[in-house]
């Protein structure tokens, strides 16, 4: 869970090596950087669901990945990935913050965005 954290840290706060970073920098969708924020982000939300308080700077972080990243790669200039793989990453990041923000998610399967 510690690894998580850091990684959610390191992310939020678009640091070097970044997705966030990447994204805003160079436009650039990083995958790699995605599948570690993506499970991150997972881990985070399965430690957390049962809480009834949050840390703010999680819920900043998150709430910015599902309102940010979305605006920014939906601009027509934005070089996106092939579109299934992007519309199943922008639901990704949609689920995730659902799932932080109300401690319960609907599903378990794999995701088509994990097998791209």
């Amino acid at each position: 869970m510690d690894d998580a954290i850091q990684v959610l840290r390191h992310e939020f706060n678009a640091e070097e090596g970044s997705f966030l970073l990447r994204l805003r920098g160079d436009l650039i969708w990083d995958r790699g950087a995605f599948s570690r924020l993506e499970r991150a982000m997972r881990m985070v939300c399965k430690a957390y669901q049962k809480r009834e308080q949050l840390e703010r700077w999680l819920a900043e972080g998150f709430y910015e990945m599902a309102t940010y990243v979305p605006g920014w790669t939906g601009h027509p200039s934005f070089p996106r990935p092939d579109a299934e793989y992007y519309e199943a990453c922008i639901e990704r990041i949609g689920d995730l913050a659902d799932w932080f923000f109300r401690g319960w998610h609907a599903y378990e399967e794999r995701h088509v965005w994990a097998d791209l």
